[in-house]
C-alpha cells in the first residue's frame, strides 16, 4: 500500500535541513530548545542534524548557541554578485549614493515582503532595519509600495489580506487607504515612505523596468528633515533606474523576460 505524505511533512534529510536553516530567519543566535520549538522536529534529530551542519560550516556553534555559518555567507554573497540584475544596478547605485549622500536600496518583491539585493548606506545605514538578503513588509516601505503599485491585483490582494500590520504609527493599515496610496504611486511614478517603516526616516522609490514588466525598485532613504519628497530627489533615482534597466536588457539573452528571483 502506498502512503501519501503531505508536501509540508519534513521527511527527507534535505527538507529537515531546510527547516532548520529557516529557523534562523532573523538576527541573533538560537539554542537547541528554541530551534526545536520553531521547527517542531524531535530534539534528538534536530541536535544530530545541527551538529552535522556545524561540521559543514553551514552553522556555527558557540557553547550551547547556534548561528548561521560562514559557508552560507560565502554562498549567499556569490548568489548576489552573480545575479545579472544586481550587476546591472551596482554602478548606478553607487553613483546615486555619491550624488545624494543618503542610503540607497535595491530590492525585489517576494510574496508579501521585499528582499534587499543591495544596500549602500554609510554610517547612517547602521540604524536602518534593512540588510542585504533581509526582508521587510512590502506595505511599509517605499520600494515595496512602488513594486506593488505595478503588480497584478491578486498580488496586492495577498498583501492586504495579510492584515497590513503597522511598523510605526504612520504606517497605512486601512485597505482602502493603502489601495489609494498605490494608485497615487502609479500616477506620479514614485512611492513615498513617510516614516511608515521607521520613525524619523523617509524614503523615495521608483520602479526598474517597463510598464507591465517591473523587475525591481531603487530607493533613497534618509532623515526626514533632509529628505524632500518631490522631483528633486525623484529625478536622480529615476535616472539610476533607467540606467539599470538599460544595462540589464543589454545583457539579456534572446527571448528573456521578467527577472526570476
Amino acid at each position: 500500500m502506498t502512503t501519501t505524505l503531505s508536501p509540508a511533512t519534513p521527511t527527507a534529510g534535505l527538507d529537515r535541513a531546510a527547516l532548520l536553516l529557516d529557523a534562523f530567519d532573523g538576527p541573533g543566535r538560537l539554542t537547541l530548545a528554541q530551534i526545536v520549538r520553531r521547527t517542531g522536529l524531535p530534539r534528538s534529530s534536530a541536535h544530530r542534524m545541527l551538529e552535522r551542519l556545524v561540521q559543514l560550516r553551514w552553522l556555527r556553534r558557540e557553547g550551547r548557541d547556534y548561528e548561521l555559518g560562514m559557508r552560507l555567507f560565502e554562498l549567499g554573497s556569490l548568489a548576489v554578485h552573480q545575479d545579472r540584475l544586481h550587476r546591472a544596478a551596482l554602478p548606478f547605485l553607487h553613483e546615486l549614493h555619491r550624488l545624494t549622500g543618503h542610503a540607497v536600496h535595491f530590492a525585489i518583491l517576494e510574496g508579501i515582503d521585499v528582499v534587499y539585493l543591495e544596500k549602500i548606506a554609510g554610517r547612517f545605514g547602521v540604524g536602518l532595519p534593512s540588510r542585504v538578503g533581509g526582508r521587510q513588509p512590502a506595505h511599509c516601505t517605499s520600494v515595496g509600495k512602488v513594486l506593488l503599485a505595478h503588480s497584478p491585483e491578486n498580488v496586492v490582494d495577498r498583501v492586504v489580506d495579510a492584515g497590513l500590520p503597522r511598523s510605526t504609527r504612520f504606517s497605512i493599515d486601512s485597505p482602502a487607504a493603502f489601495r489609494a496610496e498605490l494608485q497615487k504611486t502609479r500616477e506620479r511614478g514614485a512611492a513615498y515612505d513617510r516614516e511608515e517603516d521607521l520613525v524619523g526616516v523617509s524614503c523615495v522609490a521608483v520602479p526598474v523596468g517597463t510598464e507591465g514588466n517591473v523587475v525591481a525598485a531603487i530607493s533613497v532613504c534618509g532623515p526626514s528633515s533632509q529628505i524632500k519628497l518631490d522631483h528633486r530627489l525623484t529625478a536622480p533615482i529615476r535616472m539610476a533606474a533607467k540606467g539599470t534597466w538599460r544595462n540589464y536588457m543589454a545583457t539579456a539573452t534572446p527571448g528573456a523576460g521578467r527577472h526570476s528571483a
